[in-house]
């Protein structure tokens, strides 16, 4: 069948941690894929060919991101849809059975019916931002073994740390300038930045931590944000014995 006769093809990707179901819309064409680097690449090309208006996939942890950066790559539109909202539309259209075809089949009939706004999320500007991130922690961590060496050394050898000091302080500001850009280059993070930082203790740097290493948040409630990075109390209850509830797991 000619994908040209279609204007509005509509791709639903149904994430899982070893596959990748994909249904495209209207051709009633579906597919799986492991969820690999072979798999994602053999996915992408064979999509692309039908020149999609939209490729959705639902936010449900990083499971989806590296099909997500080959989208962006690959100069694909994409849509990153709430979790929440598929679900709604589900029941409002009355489907209640699952299997791998049907929730991909959901998940394009979504895109289709509600057009999502695209999202201008960049995946390669998210893992520039914590690879900054990360490399600011590390310099963080050696300035502060300097400062410390600095407080036990005798004075005449202060001034081989000093300079230390100031070259690392210049990193870091050079650092941060480079992460704010990054952060103003898509008015995704802009909007998510100004949030995050209208909380009390949240400056741009653990701003960007938060942007750049938990990309669900706005699609996912409170809770799911809690247990997936790790602050969620987790129950150890058995019958009659209650422990104590203790945080555990979680993105690193």
């Amino acid at each position: 069948m000619n994908s040209k006769t279609y204007q509005n093809i509509s791709v639903g990707v149904d994430t899982g941690k070893f596959q990748l179901d994909i249904y495209i819309r209207p051709l009633d064409i579906f597919f799986t894929v492991n969820n690999d680097e072979q798999g994602i690449k053999d996915a992408v090309k064979r999509i692309k060919q039908y020149s999609p208006k939209r490729i959705v996939i639902e936010a449900t942890g990083r499971l989806e991101m590296p099909f997500i950066i080959a989208c962006s790559e690959a100069c694909l539109p994409f849509v990153i849809a709430n979790p929440i909202h598929i679900k709604r539309f589900a029941g409002a259209i009355g489907q209640r059975a699952k299997t791998d075809k049907l929730d991909a089949q959901l998940i394009a009939h979504y895109g289709d019916a509600i057009k999502p706004k695209l999202s201008t999320l960049k995946p390669n500007i998210m893992q520039a931002m914590s690879d900054l991130v990360s490399r600011r922690n590390q310099i963080l961590a050696m300035q502060t073994m300097e400062k410390n060496r600095l407080q036990i050394l005798p004075k005449e050898l202060a001034m081989t740390i000093k300079p230390i000091l100031t070259a690392f302080k210049n990193q870091i500001e050079k650092i941060e300038v480079k992460i704010i850009k990054l952060i103003e280059s898509c008015p995704d993070y802009q909007a998510k930045n100004v949030i995050l930082q209208s909380m009390k203790g949240i400056g741009k740097i653990a701003a960007a931590s938060i942007i750049s290493n938990l990309p669900e948040l706005g699609y996912i409630n409170n809770k799911e944000a809690s247990s997936l990075v790790g602050v969620a109390p987790m129950n150890k209850e058995s019958g009659r014995f209650k422990g104590q509830r203790k945080i555990q797991g979680g993105r690193h």
